[in-house]
Order: structure tokens, then sequence, then C-alpha cells
């Protein structure tokens, strides 16, 4: 699971980091607003840690923003005011929960993997669809037609990364960081892995879906925005 976390408060986001990659989450971290409205638009992330007051843009405002850029990804906000107006405005501005310092690390994990859970569960029998493909999030599956592929978990990575911000450009550095997060193989492993993905998904058909944008990423399109 990967994760952003929107802190200014140093101690505060080193035991939160400590904590959950012991646990074996991925987490990128933003110590101001602005930076983190920034990683929020331009990264997928399964879950926004999001503190309320911070620097150059305070979470409500961040929260807002992320809404009107079409970001869904769950909020969680956290804040140290325990005030029914400050839990009633992140609600309002499309945050998914609200947690109050100082807190338990294991209420946030449990607060987590439930507004996570909840997401999948928004997905008809947990299946992403575009177009004509539809991806089984249970079964690792992907289906075109009448046709269904069986996917390793590399290519339904991409896939699954690829389908949710579609129809929008998912960055290389994105899809590598999401596969090998530091860890990258040497040589241009990325390219084997998506053309293991066309040969299954787009080579038996007429379209394409799986667009290449030069020097940039990857982008599922439907035929009539070929």
């Amino acid at each position: 699971m990967k994760l952003l976390l929107v802190e200014d408060h140093q101690d505060i986001a080193g035991i939160i980091f400590d904590f959950f990659e012991m646990k074996g989450y991925t987490l990128d971290y933003a110590n101001n607003g602005q930076h983190g409205y920034e990683l929020g638009c331009d990264n997928f992330y399964d879950l926004i840690i999001l503190d309320v007051m911070l620097p150059r843009m305070d979470g409500f405002t961040v929260c807002q923003k992320l809404r009107e850029h079409g970001i869904d990804t769950p909020i969680l906000m956290l804040t140290a005011r325990d005030t029914r107006e400050d839990t009633l405005e992140g609600f309002s501005q499309g945050a998914d929960d609200y947690l109050v310092k100082p807190f338990d690390l294991e209420i946030l994990e449990a607060r987590i993997k439930a507004l996570t859970r909840r997401r999948q569960g928004n997905t008809a029998n947990n299946v992403l669809t575009f177009d004509k493909l539809k991806l089984n999030l249970n079964e690792h599956t992907v289906s075109r037609d009448d046709c269904c592929f069986s996917l390793n978990p590399t290519l339904f990575t991409i896939l699954k990364l690829m389908m949710v911000r579609a129809p929008k450009v998912v960055a290389k550095e994105e899809i590598i960081s999401a596969l090998w997060g530091d860890d990258e193989p040497e040589g241009n492993v990325l390219r084997s892995h998506i053309y293991q993905l066309r040969n299954q998904i787009d080579k038996p058909f007429k379209h394409a879906y799986i667009k290449t944008i030069p020097k940039v990423g990857y982008q599922l399109i439907t035929e009539e925005d070929k």
C-alpha cells in the first residue's frame, strides 16, 4: 500500500514513517500543503494522511483543491484541535475520516485499512472498468470482449494503476515506483513488461488501448480518442 503523508511536524512524521515502513507500507512525504497538493495530483496513492495546520496551504484547502482536481483518493485528516467546527469543515471539503492528535498508531492503521477496503468496495464486485476492459481486483484477471487473461503481479499492478488513473497519462517514474520503489532493476525492464501487457490485452484486437507518450509514460485510450 502506498501512502502520502502531509505533516509539517517532523517528530510526528518520523514516528508515522517508522511505524508504517516497518509494516511494509511505502510512503511519500510533504512538509507543507503546497507540496502535498502537488504530490497528490501527480502520483497515485492508496490513501493520503493530511494534517490540518500546514504552512503554505492549510489541510482544508489541500483537500478541497484535490477534490476539485478530480482526485478521489481517500483522505484521512489529522488535527490537534478537537472541535466540532473543524471536524465538520474537514468533511465538507471532501475528507473521508478525521483523527485527533495525539492518536494511537494502530488505530490510525485500522482506519486506513477500513478506508481502503471501503474504496475497493465501491467498485462493483471489485472490478475496474475502462471501455471494454474489465480488471478483476480479487482474481487478478482482465477481460476484453469474450476473452479473459490471467495477469502476473507485475502486469496486474501496471494495468491497475493505468485504469485507476485513466484517461490521464501515468508517468514512467510512477509505474517504476509502484513496482520497485527505489530498487529499479537495471536496463529498460519496464518497456519489456509493457510489451507483455500489450501482447495480452491489445495484440489480438483491432484497437490498442495502451498508448505510449514519448519520454513521459503511458495512457489508456478508447477507440474514439485515437
